[in-house]
């Protein structure tokens, strides 16, 4: 699996794309951090990320984005 991240400006929030079979998530760099973040955590949630390894805190951030602790 290889997703391309892209920092872009304008008037659009991000999240994921695909264009020609290959996997965007495009985030906005006028955007808080936190707001990038969030768009980041709900968009590899929706990935299977059972056989990638992330460190324990990234797993739980992206978790906690599913049940809207954040």
């Amino acid at each position: 699996m290889q997703i391309n991240i892209v920092h872009g400006k304008g008037d659009f929030i991000g999240g994921m794309c695909s264009i020609n079979d290959e996997s965007f998530l495009v985030l906005n760099k006028r955007k808080p951090i936190d707001q990038r973040l969030n768009i980041l955590a709900i968009e590899f949630a929706k990935i299977n990320l059972k056989n990638i390894y992330l460190s324990p805190i990234l797993r739980e951030f992206i978790s906690n984005s599913q049940q809207g602790l954040f």
